[in-house]
């Protein structure tokens, strides 16, 4: 309702949870692709990639999960009747909420491509200033729907005959059956172990957890903390285990009930170490040097996270998106509401990049059905065998080295939680070969010898890689939470 930019209704995303018996799981409720769609949708003529058709209007939407997602966790976990969840949300609609400054920089940026997309006037292509109040009175109606009807009342029935209609007149190929045969995955999740640290993260057909699994299990061999936060050293360590897994997931992630995984092998210490052996202090390995490994056998900013720990000492960390800004930019006036463009996280043409300049594979091209591999991780960390942390981010291809570096930061630097979401932050990501930094807390010192060594580096203003929310249980119990002051991010206890 308050955070329109990133969804989620028209959305999809991924849940991990553990419970208070040590029981942990995770809930897949990604988007998938429309029966219609097909692995050459968005090349043109002569075989080139049209990204404008795979991330703006009706054809960029996969069939949302959100809804599907909301009312599976709530059968399986909830203790309230679901009029008291979205009540509230409801009143909020109906109320209205008070627009932020960056809230207001946003809608003016898009305002434009949000009614050339749609095709009309509605409620976000007014002119809206910090101050302003929105009400979403549609919103609330569709609100409505679900709590006296369920989710039966999106997937079927009026409303999904409404949506499969208004998305193909935008041009979309989603069909009134595409919402019926939807249906969400309780998954395994991805669980490792670093140092004294046991960490539960998404497997696919998110990339975070395995990526995330990856890079921390080529670093565990180096002392990183006598390398020195955020020093050349460290951003070389860093950098190199990125660009490493990064390769990895072009190759072989994707929606893992279409292409076999090789999660075993892929985290096996063997195989890390010897990706790390052609890594040298004295100059950068090129990515053009690196492909993925041999086995043997064989998704930004706009997105919404959330870390909740209860009374009763259950976890959840909730990262949920509808891909890019204000998704496909198409606004469904009736229902409130905007549609994702998650078609874009699929290969639409391999070795061809996604908006976040991601590269992928064979195994995440386009088939009916078939969900896109997502970069979103939810993670969970233990310590000792006790909850420790619940974290998670936005920041498509950045998310996975966003969480790394908290992590590390709480691990081997002592912070507590807001300190180390806090902390300046850098990214790789294989291709492009270039290494990433928020513009302020790194020195040009810094940056000289990194290209001295042979990276390429980019620092640039307003440059923001992630925005995290994370909670942190002390030995003591006390719960810190970290909220990122990149946005308009906030905790609160209960």
């Amino acid at each position: 309702m308050v955070y329109p930019y990133a969804g989620n209704l028209g959305g999809g995303g991924f849940m991990v949870y553990r419970l208070n018996d040590g029981t942990t799981g995770s809930l897949d409720y990604r988007e998938m692709a429309p029966a219609a769609a097909h692995r050459d949708m968005f090349l043109d003529s002569l075989g080139h990639h049209d990204s404008a058709l795979s991330t703006v209007g009706g054809l960029s939407v996969g069939v949302p999960g959100t809804i599907k997602g909301i009312f599976a966790a709530h059968k399986k976990f909830g203790l309230l009747p679901i009029e008291d969840l979205i009540d509230p949300v409801i009143a909020l609609a109906e109320k209205g909420y008070v627009i932020t400054d960056k809230q207001s920089a946003r809608l003016a940026q898009y305002r434009e491509v949000i009614r050339e997309t749609s095709g009309t006037e509605s409620l976000y292509t007014k002119v809206i200033s910090a101050g302003d109040t929105i009400k979403n009175i549609a919103l609330a109606k569709t609100l409505k729907q679900l709590r006296d009807q369920g989710e039966q009342a999106f997937y079927g029935g009026a409303m999904a005959k409404h949506m499969s209609q208004f998305i193909q007149a935008k041009g979309g190929v989603i069909q009134m059956e595409d919402f019926q045969n939807y249906e969400v995955h309780w998954r395994d999740p991805i669980a490792f172990n670093y140092e004294d640290l046991e960490i539960i993260s998404m497997g696919p057909p998110s990339s975070g957890g395995i990526c995330l699994a990856q890079i921390m299990g080529m670093l565990e061999p180096f002392d990183l903390k006598e390398l020195g936060h955020n020093s050349a050293l460290y951003a070389q360590h860093l950098t190199e285990a990125e660009r490493r897994a990064y390769a990895d997931r072009s190759h072989y992630l994707g929606d893992p009930d279409f292409v076999n995984i090789p999660t075993e092998q892929l985290l096996s210490p063997a195989y890390l170490a010897e990706k790390m052996t052609s890594f040298s202090t004295k100059t950068a390995t090129l990515s053009g040097a690196i492909s993925h490994g041999n086995i043997v056998g064989h998704e930004s900013d706009e997105t919404t996270h959330y870390s909740i720990v209860d009374p009763m000492g259950n976890a959840v960390s909730v990262t949920t998106t509808i891909n890019g800004a204000y998704g496909s930019k198409l606004f469904d006036p009736e229902l409130g509401f905007f549609y994702n463009n998650e078609m874009d996280d699929f290969s639409a043409k391999p070795g061809s990049p996604n908006m976040f300049g991601l590269i992928g594979g064979e195994a995440n091209a386009i088939a009916p059905g078939k969900r896109m591999l997502s970069s979103m991780t939810p993670t969970i960390v233990l310590k000792k065998g006790q909850l420790w942390q619940v974290l998670g981010t936005p920041g498509g291809s950045t998310i996975i080295t966003t969480v790394l570096q908290i992590i590390l930061n709480t691990q081997h630097f002592n912070m507590g939680m807001q300190e180390a979401v806090n902390q300046p932050r850098m990214h790789h990501q294989w291709l492009p070969d270039v290494l990433q930094f928020e513009y302020d807390g790194f020195s040009e010192d810094l940056l000289d010898t990194l290209n001295q060594k042979g990276y390429k580096t980019l620092k640039k203003a307003h440059r923001i890689i992630g925005k995290v929310d994370a909670i942190m249980r002390h030995s003591d119990g006390l719960l810190e939470a970290g909220a990122d002051p990149r946005g308009d991010d906030a905790a609160r206890g209960f």
